[in-house]
């Protein structure tokens, strides 16, 4: 009795975890992706940063489907994707074109940085109702990466353009519906 007592808690304990170990995942590639970025391999660094919003998406998907929703869970995937979509494409962007900028350039790359910040902040602490508030950043980290896919193409002054307007898009009040 008591044997079966313990190994009911402890796959209780187990199934409880089995969405945060996925947004650990998420943070785990957004951090091999900061240092693939690095070390000079930003294709990987990308790469990894596209797996993260996979890690990211289904961790919400597992959470509920098994209703395991927590509030441990909503702050701790909102640190992970601060890494995921913040950090980890700001960084690919600076190292690939906005560095050539100097200050300005590591200026909007720490600004988007702090605006993805703000956003998770206020989407923790809001009732949501079916939307979004802002762009999220899943969405404009994974868009800041793809524009990074361009930068043989376009001009390099386009990147200041874009890594501004999706930091301010990311703080704007505009509602986006949730699907």
């Amino acid at each position: 009795m008591f044997i079966s007592h313990v190994l009911d808690l402890t796959v209780k304990k187990m199934k409880a975890q089995t969405a945060n170990l996925l947004t650990l995942g998420n943070l785990a590639l957004g951090g091999f992706s900061i240092l693939m970025t690095i070390n000079n391999q930003a294709s990987l660094g990308l790469l990894l940063i596209f797996v993260a919003a996979l890690a990211d998406r289904f961790d919400g998907m597992v959470a509920r489907k098994m209703n395991i929703e927590s509030e441990l869970g909503k702050q701790l995937d909102s640190m992970c994707d601060i890494i995921s979509f913040g950090v980890a494409p700001a960084l690919l962007l600076y190292m690939g074109v906005l560095s050539n900028f100097g200050f300005p350039g590591a200026f909007f790359t720490v600004f988007y940085i702090g605006c993805g910040a703000l956003r998770l902040a206020r989407f923790n602490i809001t009732e949501n109702n079916g939307y979004f508030q802002g762009l999220p950043i899943t969405a404009a980290g994974c868009l800041l990466t793809l524009s990074y896919l361009t930068i043989s193409y376009v001009p390099a002054q386009l990147f200041m353009v874009i890594i501004i307007s999706l930091s301010l898009l990311m703080i704007s009040p505009f509602k986006l519906k949730k699907v």
